[in-house]
């Protein structure tokens, strides 16, 4: 495995998770995209997300969580993506931010990719809600989120066209 970046396994065998009120963007690991040049799509996909009902934070919310995205440069390790998903347990945020907030936090690790994310939240209410939020390079949406994302001092990895 001489491939592998030593500081990089370090990185991601040192990850550890503390819950707090909010997600923890920083244990996401960006890792390089070793077949830029294959074009492919890739699905992470996780049952297990859980969140706080912001108006009553006694009850969890449950959702499927869906990322797919067309990677360039680089890829998000799995062991932080999974760490970072696990960390919202305890945070207070209403299902419609869930996706923009994953998707925020995903793009200065993965660059200006095309990118959808989907949460599924489970029956509240008698009311099935499924989100969705995306990025779609080169529209002026794209553009617009990538300025507030450098105004919270985030950037992107590659150009932003």
């Amino acid at each position: 495995m001489d491939f592998l970046d030593t500081e990089l396994v370090a990185q991601i065998k040192s990850l550890k998770m503390e819950y707090s009120q909010k997600p923890q963007s920083e244990l996401l690991i960006q890792i390089p995209n070793r077949e830029k040049n294959v074009p492919r799509t890739v699905t992470h996909q996780t049952s297990e997300f859980t969140s706080l009902c912001p108006l009553n934070m006694s009850q969890p919310d449950h959702a499927t969580i869906c990322i797919i995205f067309e990677p360039r440069d680089f890829l998000v390790e799995l062991k932080s993506l999974k760490f970072y998903l696990v960390s919202f347990r305890q945070v207070p945020i209403f299902h419609e931010e869930v996706p923009a907030k994953i998707l925020k936090d995903l793009l200065p690790i993965l660059g200006d990719v095309v990118i959808n994310i989907t949460g599924y939240f489970t029956v509240r209410g008698g009311l099935q809600t499924e989100v969705d939020a995306a990025n779609i390079p080169g529209t002026e949406e794209s553009r617009d989120l990538w300025k507030e994302l450098e105004s919270e001092g985030k950037y992107c990895p590659q150009d932003v066209s």
